[in-house]
């Protein structure tokens, strides 16, 4: 395929992003059911019957949908309280500030008041100092946004997870190799969403794994020795300790992880699919 065609299916491919995105969270007057967060948010106000008013938070946009005739909904990830949104009023009008700042990709210092499921962001400042991604590097870092809308849940905050989510953009902008910088950030999202666990013990025998055996990964209980009637991917104990270092060197550990990450995925998404990592396969087969 020349070089002209593969620009114009990828920028096909960009534009079909806007319209396969999750649908925007319904706006409540009521509050949210409550639930018991892992980690607190750090800014937990000790009265609550006064708004919280946070400054210049690191944050980046997830997502974004309209709101009303002039307002935007935007779904971001902070560094210190974790994935929440925002309505941007006034952020559609023709000379808002806010239209050309409130781009995905773009590190941000945010502003917000507010204690319900939709706060109201009072300030965005472009903070700069990133290159931007250009065609399949922009394509995966949507794949990014979609696992974190999909698999964060609000008002946790993950400021390791966010410390990696800035590398990773910063390693496909430098054009680093997509298959192992997905592995990677996939791994640690799945981590951290408490979905799984050590990859070098055998949950069940309790022993560790071997490197020159081969294993199915359970998603509810962990690694096991893999069986002949398994249906599901194996993977090797060399594979299951590389990915565990977060060494994907070896073209063996490369491949099987992808079908492993597939996999559980799948299975934690309830079958849905992602729709971005689809987009993904069809130019690249990452």
């Amino acid at each position: 395929m020349d070089e002209q065609a593969v620009a114009t299916r990828e920028d096909s491919a960009v534009a079909d992003v806007a319209a396969v995105t999750p649908a925007p969270p319904a706006v409540k007057k009521t509050a949210a059911r409550p639930r018991v967060p892992r980690a607190a948010p750090r800014s937990a106000s000790k009265s609550p019957a006064k708004d919280l008013r946070i400054l210049e938070q690191p944050g980046f946009v997830l997502h974004s949908w309209p709101y009303k005739e002039t307002s935007l909904i935007i779904d971001v990830l902070t560094r210190d309280h974790g994935r929440i949104a925002l309505v941007a009023k006034g952020a559609k009008r023709p000379h808002s500030q806010l239209r050309s700042v409130l781009q995905t990709f773009q590190p941000l210092q945010l502003g917000w008041t507010g204690k319900g499921e939709i706060r109201t962001l009072t300030t965005a400042d472009w903070v700069g100092g990133m290159l931007p991604l250009e065609k399949s590097a922009l394509l995966c870092g949507f794949y990014l946004n979609e696992l974190l809308v999909k698999f964060l849940m609000r008002d946790e905050a993950h400021p390791d997870l966010f410390d990696l989510y800035v590398s990773t953009l910063n390693q496909l902008a430098h054009d680093e190799p997509a298959t192992i910088v997905l592995r990677r950030f996939e791994l640690a999202l799945l981590r951290e969403s408490g979905l799984l666990g050590d990859l070098t013990r055998c949950t069940q025998q309790r022993e560790r794994v071997q490197a020159e055996q081969f294993y199915v990964l359970d998603p509810e209980r962990g690694p096991r020795p893999a069986m002949p009637a398994d249906s599901v991917p194996r993977v090797s104990g060399k594979t299951l300790l590389a990915m565990q270092r977060g060494d994907y060197t070896e073209q063996s550990t490369q491949l099987q992880s992808k079908l492993l990450m597939r996999f559980l995925l799948a299975h934690h998404l309830h079958g849905a699919a992602l729709n971005t990592r689809q987009i993904l396969i069809d130019l690249q087969n990452l």
